[in-house]
Protein backbone atom coordinates (compact mmCIF):
# COMPACT_ATOMS: atom_id res chain seq x y z
CA UNK A 1 0.00 0.00 0.00
CA UNK A 2 1.08 3.52 -1.25
CA UNK A 3 1.53 5.83 1.51
CA UNK A 4 -0.11 8.75 1.94
CA UNK A 5 1.66 11.62 0.41
CA UNK A 6 -0.68 14.40 1.40
CA UNK A 7 1.01 17.68 3.43
CA UNK A 8 -1.26 19.04 5.92
CA UNK A 9 0.05 22.82 6.01
CA UNK A 10 -0.54 24.12 9.51
CA UNK A 11 -2.43 27.35 10.23
CA UNK A 12 -1.15 30.08 12.22
CA UNK A 13 -3.16 30.25 15.51
CA UNK A 14 -4.80 33.50 15.36
CA UNK A 15 -3.58 36.51 17.47
CA UNK A 16 -5.53 39.37 18.88
CA UNK A 17 -3.38 42.39 18.72
CA UNK A 18 -3.91 46.22 19.31
CA UNK A 19 -2.30 49.45 17.50
CA UNK A 20 -2.35 53.02 19.07
CA UNK A 21 -2.97 54.88 16.23
CA UNK A 22 -2.48 58.51 15.34
CA UNK A 23 -3.98 61.07 12.77
CA UNK A 24 -4.27 63.73 11.09
CA UNK A 25 -8.67 64.13 11.43
CA UNK A 26 -8.50 67.16 8.78
CA UNK A 27 -8.92 65.28 5.26
CA UNK A 28 -11.40 62.64 7.32
CA UNK A 29 -14.98 62.41 7.71
CA UNK A 30 -14.55 61.34 11.17
CA UNK A 31 -13.52 58.30 12.51
CA UNK A 32 -16.57 55.77 11.94
CA UNK A 33 -16.79 54.33 8.43
CA UNK A 34 -19.65 55.90 6.62
CA UNK A 35 -20.81 55.04 3.18
CA UNK A 36 -18.99 57.24 0.25
CA UNK A 37 -17.23 59.29 2.69
CA UNK A 38 -13.17 58.77 3.47
CA UNK A 39 -12.67 58.10 7.45
CA UNK A 40 -10.33 56.51 9.46
CA UNK A 41 -12.00 53.54 10.04
CA UNK A 42 -12.52 52.91 6.57
CA UNK A 43 -9.38 53.20 5.13
CA UNK A 44 -7.60 51.24 8.20
CA UNK A 45 -10.11 48.44 6.93
CA UNK A 46 -9.05 48.49 3.46
CA UNK A 47 -5.33 48.46 4.81
CA UNK A 48 -5.63 45.72 6.40
CA UNK A 49 -7.56 43.61 3.97
CA UNK A 50 -5.22 44.60 1.11
CA UNK A 51 -2.21 43.22 3.54
CA UNK A 52 -4.32 40.34 3.58
CA UNK A 53 -4.87 40.32 7.59
CA UNK A 54 -8.53 39.46 7.77
CA UNK A 55 -11.15 39.43 4.85
CA UNK A 56 -14.19 39.92 7.13
CA UNK A 57 -13.81 42.83 9.69
CA UNK A 58 -16.81 41.90 11.52
CA UNK A 59 -15.14 37.97 12.10
CA UNK A 60 -11.73 39.76 12.73
CA UNK A 61 -13.88 41.78 15.24
CA UNK A 62 -12.31 45.28 13.98
CA UNK A 63 -12.86 47.76 16.99
CA UNK A 64 -12.14 51.20 17.79
CA UNK A 65 -11.94 52.57 21.09
CA UNK A 66 -14.46 55.21 20.19
CA UNK A 67 -15.68 57.76 17.47
CA UNK A 68 -14.12 61.27 16.72
CA UNK A 69 -15.69 64.10 14.72
CA UNK A 70 -14.94 65.06 10.86
CA UNK A 71 -11.69 67.54 11.85
CA UNK A 72 -10.92 65.85 15.31
CA UNK A 73 -7.44 64.48 15.64
CA UNK A 74 -5.62 61.62 17.47
CA UNK A 75 -2.35 60.32 18.88
CA UNK A 76 -4.44 58.16 21.35
CA UNK A 77 -6.76 55.65 19.21
CA UNK A 78 -6.82 52.42 19.86
CA UNK A 79 -7.85 49.46 17.34
CA UNK A 80 -7.91 45.81 17.69
CA UNK A 81 -8.34 43.29 15.78
CA UNK A 82 -7.74 39.24 15.24
CA UNK A 83 -5.29 38.33 12.44
CA UNK A 84 -3.30 35.03 11.80
CA UNK A 85 -0.58 37.32 10.15
CA UNK A 86 0.49 39.18 13.43
CA UNK A 87 4.19 39.61 12.38
CA UNK A 88 2.73 41.26 8.50
CA UNK A 89 0.70 43.51 10.41
CA UNK A 90 3.93 44.66 12.79
CA UNK A 91 5.92 45.36 10.00
CA UNK A 92 3.57 46.54 7.14
CA UNK A 93 1.03 48.26 8.35
CA UNK A 94 2.41 51.85 8.42
CA UNK A 95 3.43 51.60 5.09
CA UNK A 96 0.53 50.60 4.05
CA UNK A 97 -1.94 53.04 5.49
CA UNK A 98 -2.41 56.36 4.41
CA UNK A 99 0.35 59.02 5.77
CA UNK A 100 -2.40 61.13 7.41
CA UNK A 101 -2.96 57.91 9.71
CA UNK A 102 -0.12 56.27 11.18
CA UNK A 103 0.65 53.01 14.38
CA UNK A 104 3.05 54.53 16.68
CA UNK A 105 2.62 51.26 19.00
CA UNK A 106 1.18 47.63 18.96
CA UNK A 107 0.58 44.59 21.44
CA UNK A 108 -0.39 41.25 22.07
CA UNK A 109 -3.92 41.26 23.90
CA UNK A 110 -6.12 38.44 24.52
CA UNK A 111 -8.81 37.21 22.75
CA UNK A 112 -11.61 38.72 24.47
CA UNK A 113 -10.18 42.48 24.36
CA UNK A 114 -12.39 45.10 23.54
CA UNK A 115 -10.80 48.50 23.02
CA UNK A 116 -13.94 50.41 24.28
CA UNK A 117 -15.04 48.16 26.87
CA UNK A 118 -11.62 47.65 28.28
CA UNK A 119 -10.73 51.79 28.39
CA UNK A 120 -9.91 52.68 31.86
CA UNK A 121 -9.78 56.50 30.62
CA UNK A 122 -9.91 58.89 27.76
CA UNK A 123 -8.00 62.61 27.83
CA UNK A 124 -8.98 64.86 25.25
CA UNK A 125 -6.46 68.28 24.57
CA UNK A 126 -8.10 70.69 23.06
CA UNK A 127 -5.65 73.63 21.59
CA UNK A 128 -7.40 77.51 21.21
CA UNK A 129 -6.56 79.08 18.55
CA UNK A 130 -6.78 82.89 19.73
CA UNK A 131 -5.05 83.25 23.28
CA UNK A 132 -7.95 83.85 25.93
CA UNK A 133 -7.03 86.86 28.11
CA UNK A 134 -7.49 85.41 31.51
CA UNK A 135 -6.12 81.93 31.53
CA UNK A 136 -6.27 81.75 35.26
CA UNK A 137 -10.05 82.44 35.04
CA UNK A 138 -10.24 79.47 33.02
CA UNK A 139 -8.68 77.40 35.67
CA UNK A 140 -10.49 78.29 38.21
CA UNK A 141 -14.13 77.64 36.41
CA UNK A 142 -12.76 74.29 34.99
CA UNK A 143 -12.51 73.01 38.88
CA UNK A 144 -16.16 72.79 39.28
CA UNK A 145 -16.63 70.33 36.12
CA UNK A 146 -14.20 67.76 38.05
CA UNK A 147 -16.51 64.64 39.46
CA UNK A 148 -19.61 63.33 38.47
CA UNK A 149 -22.23 65.79 36.84
CA UNK A 150 -25.20 66.02 34.13
CA UNK A 151 -23.24 67.46 31.01
CA UNK A 152 -26.51 67.90 29.53
CA UNK A 153 -25.88 71.44 28.84
CA UNK A 154 -22.32 70.64 27.94
CA UNK A 155 -23.36 67.83 24.98
CA UNK A 156 -25.49 66.41 22.53
CA UNK A 157 -27.29 63.99 24.55
CA UNK A 158 -29.48 62.07 21.76
CA UNK A 159 -31.05 59.62 24.38
CA UNK A 160 -27.83 58.79 26.43
CA UNK A 161 -26.96 58.91 29.94
CA UNK A 162 -25.92 62.63 30.38
CA UNK A 163 -24.16 61.74 33.71
CA UNK A 164 -20.30 61.66 33.54
CA UNK A 165 -17.18 61.43 35.63
CA UNK A 166 -14.70 63.82 34.52
CA UNK A 167 -11.38 62.83 36.49
CA UNK A 168 -9.37 65.37 35.99
CA UNK A 169 -9.24 69.03 34.02
CA UNK A 170 -6.64 71.65 33.76
CA UNK A 171 -5.80 74.51 31.73
CA UNK A 172 -2.34 74.94 30.49
CA UNK A 173 0.45 76.65 27.82
CA UNK A 174 2.70 75.13 24.92
CA UNK A 175 4.44 77.06 22.68
CA UNK A 176 2.55 79.94 22.85
CA UNK A 177 -1.29 78.41 22.22
CA UNK A 178 -3.30 77.61 25.47
CA UNK A 179 -5.00 74.59 26.37
CA UNK A 180 -7.68 72.79 27.99
CA UNK A 181 -6.98 68.86 29.04
CA UNK A 182 -9.87 66.65 30.49
CA UNK A 183 -9.64 63.46 31.46
CA UNK A 184 -12.69 60.96 32.45
CA UNK A 185 -14.28 57.45 31.66
CA UNK A 186 -16.06 58.73 28.68
CA UNK A 187 -17.60 61.13 27.14
CA UNK A 188 -20.70 62.42 25.50
CA UNK A 189 -20.83 63.87 21.62
CA UNK A 190 -19.35 67.60 21.21
CA UNK A 191 -18.77 67.66 25.33
CA UNK A 192 -15.06 68.66 25.36
CA UNK A 193 -15.69 70.81 23.16
CA UNK A 194 -18.58 72.49 24.53
CA UNK A 195 -16.80 72.65 27.67
CA UNK A 196 -14.08 74.43 25.85
CA UNK A 197 -16.55 77.30 24.61
CA UNK A 198 -17.92 77.68 27.52
CA UNK A 199 -14.37 78.19 29.52
CA UNK A 200 -13.25 80.50 26.34
CA UNK A 201 -16.04 82.75 27.40
CA UNK A 202 -14.80 83.14 31.03
CA UNK A 203 -11.61 83.13 29.86
CA UNK A 204 -12.50 86.55 27.74
CA UNK A 205 -14.50 87.73 30.43
CA UNK A 206 -17.80 87.41 29.02
CA UNK A 207 -18.61 85.39 31.68
CA UNK A 208 -18.00 83.99 35.47
CA UNK A 209 -17.22 81.18 36.85
CA UNK A 210 -20.83 80.69 38.45
CA UNK A 211 -22.11 80.21 33.96
CA UNK A 212 -20.16 76.90 34.60
CA UNK A 213 -22.38 75.94 37.69
CA UNK A 214 -25.57 77.22 36.49
CA UNK A 215 -24.54 74.67 33.04
CA UNK A 216 -24.40 72.24 35.84
CA UNK A 217 -27.07 72.36 37.70
CA UNK A 218 -30.05 74.24 35.38
CA UNK A 219 -31.89 73.46 32.21
CA UNK A 220 -30.72 74.95 29.03
CA UNK A 221 -31.23 78.36 27.89
CA UNK A 222 -29.43 78.34 24.79
CA UNK A 223 -27.29 75.30 23.72
CA UNK A 224 -23.49 76.18 23.83
CA UNK A 225 -21.84 75.71 20.10
CA UNK A 226 -19.19 73.42 20.18
CA UNK A 227 -16.30 75.00 19.50
CA UNK A 228 -14.10 74.09 15.92
CA UNK A 229 -13.24 70.50 16.28
CA UNK A 230 -9.51 71.26 14.23
CA UNK A 231 -8.27 72.01 17.74
CA UNK A 232 -8.87 69.06 19.58
CA UNK A 233 -7.16 65.98 19.69
CA UNK A 234 -7.93 62.67 21.34
CA UNK A 235 -4.97 62.24 23.88
CA UNK A 236 -4.82 59.27 25.02
CA UNK A 237 -7.22 55.90 25.48
CA UNK A 238 -6.15 54.05 28.30
CA UNK A 239 -6.50 50.62 27.90
CA UNK A 240 -3.64 49.04 30.77
CA UNK A 241 -1.44 48.24 27.45
CA UNK A 242 2.41 48.56 27.69
CA UNK A 243 2.86 49.37 23.77
CA UNK A 244 5.83 47.98 21.83
CA UNK A 245 7.32 50.57 19.31
CA UNK A 246 6.25 50.37 15.73
CA UNK A 247 8.50 50.33 12.66
CA UNK A 248 8.99 54.39 11.61
CA UNK A 249 6.07 55.86 9.33
CA UNK A 250 8.80 57.76 7.19
CA UNK A 251 5.61 58.60 4.83
CA UNK A 252 3.51 60.06 7.65
CA UNK A 253 6.34 62.09 8.76
CA UNK A 254 7.22 63.87 5.30
CA UNK A 255 3.31 64.17 4.96
CA UNK A 256 3.37 65.83 8.42
CA UNK A 257 6.45 68.27 8.08
CA UNK A 258 4.82 69.00 4.16
CA UNK A 259 1.92 70.23 6.43
CA UNK A 260 3.90 72.53 8.18
CA UNK A 261 5.60 73.96 5.25
CA UNK A 262 1.99 75.12 3.82
CA UNK A 263 0.99 76.40 7.07
CA UNK A 264 4.14 78.31 7.71
CA UNK A 265 3.73 79.61 3.68
CA UNK A 266 -0.08 80.76 4.39
CA UNK A 267 1.09 82.32 7.69
CA UNK A 268 4.14 84.36 5.29
CA UNK A 269 1.29 85.12 2.90
CA UNK A 270 -1.13 86.61 5.31
CA UNK A 271 1.32 88.99 6.74
CA UNK A 272 2.59 90.16 3.38
CA UNK A 273 -1.06 90.41 1.95
CA UNK A 274 -2.15 92.41 4.94
CA UNK A 275 1.05 94.75 5.74
CA UNK A 276 1.72 95.94 1.52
Amino acid sequence: MEKDQTVHTARATPMRLAFRVSYLGSRFFGSQMQLGCRTVEGEFIASCQHLGLFSDWREAKFLFSGRTDRGVHACGQVVAFTTDAPDRAVQALNVRLPPDCWCTGYAEMPAEFHPRYDALSRMYRYYFSAPPRDPAAMEIAARFLVGSHNFTNFARVRGKNPWRNILGITIGEEEGFTYLEVKAESFLWHQVRCIATALFQVGEGEKDETFITSLLEGEVQRALQPAPAEGLILWETDCGIEWRPMPGAVRSQAYMDHVRRHHALMARVCNVVRDA
